[in-house]
């Protein structure tokens, strides 16, 4: 499963005559298979001894490059940075306002939900919206269990 998911998201850089560089292959490869919403650091901490060569300027314009494709997203980190998802199969996302934990949340009607919320916005506001993201902010189970 995760190979294909690999596979179609090489496709798509692909498709918009992006190189397949081994740094973005890794990069990529790392957000399919880590569901932890890293930083840029997080990410460069965990491959920089496999691959010496990569830098933390590469990661973030990767990243963003990612990111214009619509094979990630960032998400809003409590301290004022930003954190990063692999957006293969949209998502919303639970968020901690407590200790900041993300959980990712499967809904089979999320692009159904996603639709509505730009047809409404479009609708009120004549604002033609490109994209959307979906957050539930509260207090994980651990949080909870701490605060008893």
């Amino acid at each position: 499963m995760e190979n294909d998911i690999y596979q179609k998201s090489l496709a798509l850089l692909r498709e918009n005559k992006v190189r397949i560089t081994p740094q973005r292959q890794i990069i990529l490869k790392y957000l399919i298979d880590h569901d932890n919403h890293p930083s840029v650091e997080t990410i460069y901490q965990a491959l920089a001894d496999e691959f010496s060569n990569l830098s933390v300027a590469t990661i973030y314009n990767n990243l963003e490059l990612f990111e214009r494709l619509g094979i990630i997203i960032q998400i809003p980190n409590q301290d004022g940075g930003v954190r990063y998802d692999f957006f293969g199969t949209p998502h919303f996302h639970a968020i901690c306002e407590n200790c900041g934990k993300i959980v990712d949340i499967f809904y089979p009607k999320y692009k159904e939900i996603e639709q509505e919320l730009k047809d409404i916005t479009k609708n009120q506001s004549d604002f033609i919206p490109s994209t959307s993201r979906i957050e539930v902010y509260g207090l994980c189970k651990e949080c909870q269990s701490k605060m008893k």
